[in-house]
């Protein structure tokens, strides 16, 4: 038996992505196979199809999130039909990931879920839930009443972070490069749009001025001092992010880059740090229209270079999706 998947051959352009016919992949005790209804865009694939990614192998099919059904677990550990989805553990990189009509993963990177959501809202959300609930949490270990600066508001997870934030309670500042988005961060609750001219801190200080208690990094490391500078003394920046592709700190000199008293840490986890319940939770503040994740489009597979385009200029407001079966 065959079936539909996108697979890279080694780096290349957006338009050269293409379906084609490979073989279904078996599974074996502990892994499970996931019938994919849907599965999310995320920069990390960006870096792997442009050649970006360090620890690259070809040819893979790329992909570290998907939702759909158990097909097989051969372990037990789901029930074939069981509305699940998948994410990080190596998807897309070690083995093969979601860009496929089926995906075989480790039965630690799959989430069992019960919604009546639409798949494509569904793939929206565990990578970019996953990464901003991680963040918040693990990485800057947010509290009701304080502040917190999303520095990269418009991306996907930018969006989320700042929706999770203000429903734990927190007040929140984001950023977009272009003007004409403050209205889309307002309308998902952000209590100061921001508008991102290279001077941020200078802008944050001016609403809060001892700093934000918290920030969360997404564009990258040119604009990371610019942060750290917004951040509040015994406050916390969390790099997580690299929208703009810079991703390393020459000639790091720690006393003159990191502003006194200021923590900088950084996120990067797995999907054990999103606990099935919590992302229940989740699941059901979208279903009942509490927490207003951005989608901005819905894509075919035979449209994944189109997609890939899209969110390689940095052209969409929120996630972007490809449903599998439209």
């Amino acid at each position: 038996m065959d079936m539909r998947a996108i697979v890279l051959d080694g780096p290349m352009a957006p338009e050269e992505m293409r379906v084609r016919r490979v073989a279904v992949p078996s599974a074996r005790a502990g892994w499970v196979r996931i019938k994919v209804e849907a599965f999310g865009l995320n920069r990390s694939e960006y870096h792997l199809r442009a050649g970006l990614a360090t620890n690259a192998r070809f040819p893979v099919v790329p992909g570290i999130e998907a939702a759909g059904t158990v097909d097989a677990a051969p372990g037990g550990e789901f029930a074939p039909g069981q509305q699940v989805v998948a994410m990080m553990g190596g998807m897309g990189r070690a083995y093969d990931g979601g860009y496929a009509e089926y995906t075989v993963v480790p039965a630690s990177s799959v989430i069992p879920v019960t919604t009546d959501l639409d798949w494509a809202t569904l793939g929206a959300l565990p990578e970019l839930l996953q990464t901003a609930h991680g963040s918040l949490y693990t990485g800057l270990a947010i509290e009701p009443g304080q502040s917190l600066l999303v520095r990269g508001g418009t991306s996907s997870v930018g969006v989320a972070a700042a929706v999770l934030a203000k429903e734990h309670g927190l007040t929140v500042l984001s950023t977009t490069r272009n003007p004409q988005r403050l209205d889309v961060l307002r309308q998902l609750g952000v209590d100061h749009p921001i508008v991102d001219d290279g001077n941020v801190a200078e802008k944050v200080r001016q609403i809060v001025p001892d700093g934000v208690h918290a920030a969360l990094e997404l564009v990258g490391t040119n604009v990371l001092p610019d942060t750290l500078k917004a951040t509040a003394v015994h406050g916390t920046v969390c790099f997580t992010g690299m929208l703009s592709d810079a991703w390393t700190i020459p000639d790091f000199y720690p006393m003159d880059y990191i502003p006194n008293g200021v923590r900088l840490t950084a996120y990067g986890g797995e999907s054990s740090d999103l606990p099935a319940d919590a992302f229940q939770r989740y699941v059901d503040l979208v279903a009942a229209g509490k927490l207003p994740i951005r989608i901005d489009r819905v894509f075919t597979m035979d449209e994944i270079g189109e997609a890939h385009r899209l969110m390689q200029d940095g052209g969409a407001v929120g996630k972007l999706v490809v449903r599998v079966h439209p």
